[in-house]
């Protein structure tokens, strides 16, 4: 027991006050967070969408991610990080509200849009504030902290959400989410410095100028699609297979809330004292890789389990290896491959890069669900994940390729 204690203590050590400072406003923010997973179930079930078209509803949050990315990444890389961080967690919060007014289709698809653009312009600002408060040793842990702080948020989210949405209704929980992202932005708004002396931020420049930009640097390009697609088929998670579990194997909302609060409970307590041992090795790709490969054990886990519990449990578990090996390790590429400079940029790619995923997900997801049945949906992320996989290992060779060139 002192030995476990020694190890997560040590996991958390030497990591930047206002680090600690993100993470709990980050805490505060995701224990509302409910919309993305339930959204789908509450279209289905109380406004009696299709599949097909609630899938198509929530491709909005996809093209909103997308461009709220896109503009986090221009506002980050000419204004304050701080402004932008608070900005979106008061915007957003504001038009989730919007929700509680509307049944007609395309007015949601507005709605959805609008907050996953007003929400995703936190990304980049909130990735400049990790690289700017964190150091080149410890940016990894910074990463996992903040993820950690996420996902024990997560955890909470989810599990309450089921269980708001089954005894008062689902419009609570938009009530919720808007509640406690003006309680993180409040947060920021007390504890967290809006000034800081950014020419001490630090960074591993893996490029030869640093001055690059991110739309010309095609090796990182090529990073972002396969991010991209490692996105599409995790984000089954919440697209695909929720729909499975209640169409399919006939889950009550709280039992799959449960299961959705297991996968970030098991991110609190598991990815800290990992990644704390693991980031001392600077084989990275090595992780991301091994990551990406659990998604096609999990979706078989999934389709051999035929909607017994247990296995539900077991693919959850195999679902959060994958998330913690590959994306502290692809966010840790991303924020220090750039200067300075693009680090707006270099993160709003990376952003887009889930935002195009949030776009595919449901639409690959649930529109392969509706025509060709839930096995045949796990069949096709299989093969994605398999070919992704194979991506990260080509980029991996190519830098391999670089350093030891620079070498000779």
């Amino acid at each position: 027991m002192r030995w476990l204690f020694s190890v997560y203590r040590n996991s958390f050590s030497n990591i930047q006050r206002n680090i600690w400072i993100l993470s709990i406003a980050m805490f505060i923010n995701r224990s509302g967070s409910m919309v993305l997973l339930f959204t789908s179930l509450y279209l289905t079930n109380d406004l009696h969408f299709s599949i097909a078209d609630a899938g198509i509803a929530l491709s909005f949050y996809g093209f909103g991610s997308v461009l709220g990315s896109y503009a986090g990444g221009w506002l980050t890389d000419r204004k304050n990080f701080f402004d932008v961080m608070v900005f979106s967690l008061i915007s957003s919060g504001l038009i989730l509200l919007l929700l509680l007014f509307t049944t007609d289709p395309f007015l949601i698809s507005v709605v959805i849009f609008m907050y996953a653009f007003t929400a995703d312009i936190f990304r980049p600002a909130n990735s400049k504030a990790i690289a700017v408060y964190s150091t080149i040793e410890n940016r990894t842990r910074s990463v996992s902290l903040v993820r950690l702080a996420i996902n024990l948020g997560f955890s909470l989210g989810p599990a309450i959400g089921g269980f708001i949405a089954l005894y008062l209704g689902y419009k609570w929980l938009f009530v919720i989410d808007s509640i406690t992202g003006f309680a993180a932005a409040v947060m920021l708004l007390i504890y967290l410095p809006r000034q800081i002396d950014e020419s001490k931020h630090s960074n591993a420049v893996l490029l030869k100028d640093h001055k690059t930009s991110a739309y010309r640097d095609w090796r990182y390009l090529f990073f972002i699609i396969m991010v991209a697609f490692y996105g599409i088929s995790f984000f089954q998670l919440f697209a695909g297979v929720p729909q499975y579990l209640s169409k399919e194997c006939n889950y009550s909302t709280d039992t799959i809330g449960l299961l959705l609060g297991l996968n970030g409970l098991l991110v609190v307590l598991i990815e800290m004292p990992l990644i704390s041992s693991l980031e001392k090795n600077k084989k990275i790709f090595r992780y991301i890789i091994f990551g990406v490969l659990c998604i096609p054990v999990a979706f078989a886990v999934l389709i051999l389990g035929k909607g017994v519990l247990i296995w539900a449990v077991i693919y959850t578990f195999i679902i959060t290896m994958s998330e913690i090996l590959a994306m502290p390790f692809m966010m840790n590429y991303s924020l220090s491959r750039p200067g300075q400079e693009r680090q707006g940029q270099y993160s709003a790619l990376y952003s887009i890069a889930y935002g195009l995923a949030n776009i595919a997900a449901p639409l690959l997801g649930l529109g392969i669900a509706g025509k060709f049945g839930f096995d045949n949906m796990f069949y096709f992320f299989i093969i994605l994940s398999l070919i992704t996989a194979l991506g990260f290992a080509a980029i991996n060779k190519m830098d391999k390729s670089e350093r030891n060139a620079a070498r000779n």
